[in-house]
């Protein structure tokens, strides 16, 4: 296994965040990061002590859950909290940040924005972090980076596949097999 990036480290420190997530709607998970350096993470979620989306249901008003704060927000006010500056810091989120989190992140004086996957991509928010100087980078989240056993599952993957023809599976047959084994794994993978 080789040695990760610091962007894919830091997205996937966000990406765990976002396991810890109790919106039913979508997980999403951020870390803020000065010089290489984790200094608060937050996923999206119900205040603390409060109801929680996963045990009561979603509370949507205008067409948004009222229940969660945003893991950028929760990230950002833990450093408040905390009495920890963010000037200048780097924030990595799971997905590209809503309207009120990214006026939120630009106001705390975040410098960089990472994020990996593109949702709702706000173009006011586009125009609002153009406008206040902040670096916008899509980072790719490969989960297959921090898979320990991701060349071990390709191998038996490849390994049924294999068994499959040998039971008198067509080419043919197997294509959607080999293709959805590409995906998950990568080109590089010999079917």
């Amino acid at each position: 296994m080789k040695r990760i990036t610091w962007d894919q480290f830091f997205m996937a420190q966000s990406h765990l965040l976002a396991l810890r997530s109790t919106c039913t709607r979508l997980a999403v998970g951020a870390t803020i990061v000065r010089d290489r350096r984790i200094i608060a993470g937050g996923y999206n979620g119900s205040i603390s002590g409060g109801d929680h989306c996963i045990d009561k249901g979603c509370y949507v008003v205008d067409g948004h859950c009222v229940r969660t704060i945003h893991a950028e927000m929760n990230a950002l006010l833990q450093c408040s909290k905390y009495g920890v500056s963010v000037s200048g810091a780097d924030i990595y989120v799971s997905h590209f940040p809503c309207l009120q989190c990214t006026k939120s992140i630009i106001q705390a004086g975040i410098a960089r924005l990472y994020y990996a996957t593109d949702y709702r991509n706000h173009e006011y928010a586009i125009e609002l972090l153009e406008q206040a100087g902040v670096e916008v980078v899509q980072v790719i989240f490969d989960e297959r980076q921090i898979d320990f056993l991701s060349v071990e599952k390709a191998s038996l993957y490849m390994e049924l596949i294999g068994k499959l023809k040998e039971k008198g599976g067509s080419d043919e047959e197997l294509a959607h097999y080999n293709e959805r084994v590409k995906q998950l794994f990568g080109e590089e993978i010999e079917v």
